[in-house]
Formats: C-alpha cells, structure tokens, sequence
C-alpha cells in the first residue's frame, strides 16, 4: 500500500530546535541532522508497518546517528508524523506531548 505522509505544524518546531543546538554545537552537524531526519521521514510511507506501536496508535521511527525518534501514525492511506523526541525523554512526558496535538 502506497501512503501519503503528512506533517503536524509542532513537528516544524520540533525539528528547528534540535537543528538549532547541533548548529550551534558544530557548524554543518544541524545540516546533517536535517538531511537524516528528512531522508528516515520520507522512507515511512514504503515501510511504515515494519515499526511497532509504542503508545497506543502511535509508532516510532529511530533516526540514524542521532539520538532522536520520529513518533507517527496510520490513519487510512496518509502516514501523520506527530513529533520529534529526543530519545532521553522520559516516555510518559512523549505520550503526554503527542496526545495533547491534534491533527
């Protein structure tokens, strides 16, 4: 099944913040983070099923090399990506963020 993917506009914010402290840390290393985080996004809609339900619906998506997973759901054909977490969080404080954003 072939699925459309879809971003959550918290996801944007997410995603700045992590770019903005590797930035910060090491000139070019925020580039890098963005061109992971964009490449293991866009593999979701061919493999979406291959990763497990972590909070109810919701499924996670490690990236590589950095210490962040990318939390998304099915819903019909689209996949929706609903935050970006550094993986040092604690996991009541991820289910708590990603219930509290709505489509």
């Amino acid at each position: 099944m072939t699925y459309s993917l879809r971003f959550l506009a918290e996801v944007e914010e997410d995603v700045s913040a992590a770019y903005a402290w590797y930035e910060e840390k090491v000139p070019g290393l925020g580039e890098e983070f963005l061109r992971i985080f964009y490449a293991c996004a866009n593999e979701l809609p061919r493999y979406a099923l291959l990763y497990q339900k972590v909070h109810g619906e919701f499924r996670r998506r490690l990236l590589r090399r950095f210490p962040f997973a990318i939390y998304f759901k099915i819903e019909g054909d689209n996949i929706i990506i609903f935050g970006l977490f550094h993986c040092a969080r604690d996991p009541l404080t991820v289910q708590t963020k990603l219930s509290d954003r709505d489509l």
